[in-house]
C-alpha cells in the first residue's frame, strides 16, 4: 500500500507540472508581451483613423481622412524601418519623410510623422503618441485633414507602425468653382 501511495504522488506531481504555469515573466518581472497578429489591414487602420478623429473631436479639430499617397509612404517606411532594424525618420537611402510623400506622389503638404517599434496593438501605440506632447500635437494639428497609417509586421511578432498627415484638398470639401 505504501509503494502505491508514493505511486500516487509522484503521479499526481507529474501531472500537476504539466498544468499552465501563468503567463511568462520578462527579467522585471512583468509578462512578455503577447504577439499581437495584425490580419485585416482595412479593419485595423480605420479603427485607427476612428480614433485618431474622435480624439480630433474632442479637441475641436476637424476629421482626418485616409489618403492613399500617405498610406503608399507610411507602408514604404514601415518596411524600411524593420530593414534598417531601427525606428527612425529617415529611410536607408536618406530620404525624409517629406521626400518619401514626394514619391509616393502626394500633391498636398506634410504635416507630420509618426513611427513607433512595438508589439503593441495600433490603438495602444496612439495611446502612446498621445502621452507625448510633440507626437501629440501632430495627431491634433488642426491644419492636417488627411492621413496615412501602415505597418509592417515581422514573422516573429515585431510591429513597425507609421502615420503620415497631410494638408490637402480633400474628397469632403465643398465644391467650388474657380474664381470664385
Amino acid at each position: 500500500m505504501t509503494k502505491f501511495a508514493v505511486l500516487a504522488v509522484c503521479g499526481a506531481l507529474a501531472v500537476s507540472a504539466c498544468a499552465p504555469q501563468g503567463p511568462a515573466l520578462g527579467p522585471d518581472g512583468k509578462p512578455l508581451p503577447q504577439v499581437y497578429r495584425t490580419t485585416d489591414e482595412a479593419a485595423v487602420a480605420y479603427r485607427l483613423l476612428d480614433s485618431v478623429n474622435s480624439l480630433r473631436q474632442a479637441r475641436g479639430a476637424a476629421p482626418m481622412e485616409m489618403n492613399a499617397e500617405l498610406r503608399a509612404a507610411a507602408a514604404t517606411h514601415s518596411r524600411d524601418m524593420s530593414v534598417q532594424n531601427r525606428p527612425w525618420h529617415f529611410g536607408s537611402d536618406g530620404s525624409s519623410p517629406l521626400v518619401r510623400v514626394q514619391r509616393a506622389g502626394y500633391p498636398g503638404k506634410l504635416m507630420g510623422e509618426l513611427i513607433s517599434e512595438t508589439y503593441q496593438t495600433e490603438l495602444e501605440t496612439l495611446a502612446a503618441w498621445m502621452a507625448q506632447p510633440d507626437t501629440r500635437e501632430v495627431v491634433l494639428d488642426p491644419k492636417a485633414n488627411q492621413m496615412g497609417f501602415a505597418w509592417y509586421q515581422e514573422p516573429a511578432g515585431k510591429i513597425w507602425w507609421t502615420m503620415v498627415t497631410g494638408a490637402g484638398a480633400s474628397a469632403n470639401a465643398p465644391f467650388q468653382i474657380a474664381g470664385q
